[in-house]
């Protein structure tokens, strides 16, 4: 299909939106829901599987605005109203319930199959207007000057532009504007691995506690995550430093065995059950793109910064940046203004949030940190951590990280995530 005909198939566009994720899909909806004409472009077909089941609390307010809480409650996913600490000799912390926390709705959360889930999400966006392109691959970003207009994408052994004033990278992991970019900045220090898969006929608690998170300590500050899911399956996996899950060779599931073994909660919950699917892996890698935005190029979710999971903040981030950066983006269709400044407060914005969970999960890592320590020293505080686990990050912290640095080194915020005019390295500039 020649270029005009794929510019009458997919109309004057006020957005696209690269990936149908968490982030795309809230942007999407946020997007059509003010009558902009948006498109996403999602590489795979949905339903496909993702890792990173488990919701946090303040998810719920960014879903109830997009409109999907009543779908949420409809669901079979399980329920999920805290989360615990055990510690390797089997011992388990007295868990966080959120609803003794404050008395909302939002203190029942959810562990969601990420199938299923950004299915509905995509689905919720199209049912409000927006349009979406499945199997199709973005190429790479077309240039004109320094600005981005759009993408090069491949369908169907077919390779076409789609142009656009403003391009959401709602992406994933793969990062791929501050990739080609040469954006991605890893963090320094937060370079681990994780090993993972999913049992049948494993342990639940009774109770409120049986769709709780667990975080199950190892030596070295490594952990397990286990996470109930519906149809009597859990996902369970380990996170720590390379050399330490490979002291002893590169078979996964060795590692894998060996590691449940080393903590009692995590064996003595895990022996009743049956691995069900293939064990995978991954570097969670975390980073930050050094900018949120260019001129006509936005960044959210996982495609803008990716933070280490112990604390369960993925798809929190991605629904607030999703969102955040729709409305910056509307203002702009609003004001036919794509330039870079336009998405400073967005950047500014997140990353005050994002940096108040990085200081939380650099603290975890430090063999001098615990949370009992920390309470113990000020009970007063308990407020405030209880917060920022929950991901009401929409507050001062500072009392909060002035008491953790007693315990821990507090990093200094990353000097990244700032919109940039003219952000486009020359290199790139007028191709399209």
């Amino acid at each position: 299909m020649r270029e005009q005909d794929r510019s009458a198939l997919h109309g004057d566009l006020d957005a696209l939106i690269l990936g149908g994720g968490p982030a795309g899909a809230t942007a999407a909806a946020v997007l059509a829901a003010k009558g902009r004409n948006v498109l996403v472009v999602e590489r795979e077909r949905f339903p496909r599987y993702k890792v990173g089941e488990s919701l946090l609390p303040y998810c719920y307010f960014p879903l109830e605005r997009i409109g999907m809480v009543d779908r949420l409650r409809a669901s079979s996913f399980v329920k999920k109203y805290s989360v615990q600490f055990a510690a390797m000799d089997g011992r388990i912390s007295t868990p966080f319930y959120f609803f003794q926390h404050f008395d909302h709705a939002a203190s029942q959360t959810w562990q969601v199959v990420r199938s299923e889930f950004d299915q509905m999400m995509l689905d919720n966006a199209v049912e409000k207007g927006a349009r979406v392109l499945m199997g199709a691959t973005a190429k790479r970003l077309l240039m004109n000057g320094g600005r981005c207009e759009g993408l090069m994408v491949e369908q169907g052994g077919e390779t076409f532009p789609i142009r656009a004033p403003v391009t959401l990278d709602c992406g994933g992991r793969h990062g791929f504007a501050a990739t080609e970019l040469g954006w991605v900045v890893p963090d320094p220090w937060l370079n681990k691995v994780a090993i993972w898969t999913y049992y049948k006929g494993a342990l639940r608690d009774a109770g409120h506690d049986e769709g709780a998170t667990t975080v199950a300590y190892l030596p070295g500050k490594g952990w397990f995550w286990y996470i109930p899911l519906p149809e009597d399956t859990v996902s369970v996996g380990v996170v720590a430093e390379r050399d330490y899950l490979y002291r002893e060779g590169k078979d996964l599931e060795a590692i894998f065995d060996r590691e449940a073994l080393a903590n009692r909660w995590i064996a003595e919950h895990l022996a009743p059950g049956a691995r069900c699917q293939p064990i995978r892996i991954t570097a969670e890698y975390s980073y930050r793109s050094r900018y949120c935005a260019g001129d006509g190029l936005v960044l959210a979710g996982d495609a803008f910064t990716f933070l280490d999971p112990v604390f369960s903040s993925g798809v929190l981030l991605a629904l607030l940046g999703g969102e955040r950066a729709a409305h910056a983006v509307d203002a702009a269709v609003e004001a036919g203004d794509f330039r870079a400044g336009r998405f400073a407060s967005y950047g500014a914005d997140l990353c005050e949030g994002i940096e108040a969970m990085r200081k939380l999960v650099y603290a975890f890592y430090e063999e001098a940190f615990s949370f009992g320590k920390l309470l113990k020293s000020r009970p007063d505080l308990q407020g405030d951590l209880t917060d920022c686990l929950i991901g009401n990050l929409a507050k001062d912290f500072r009392p909060l990280f002035e008491a953790v640095g007693k315990f821990a080194t507090v990093p200094e915020p990353l000097p990244y995530g700032s919109s940039v005019a003219q952000a486009m390295t020359p290199a790139l500039a007028g191709r399209s």
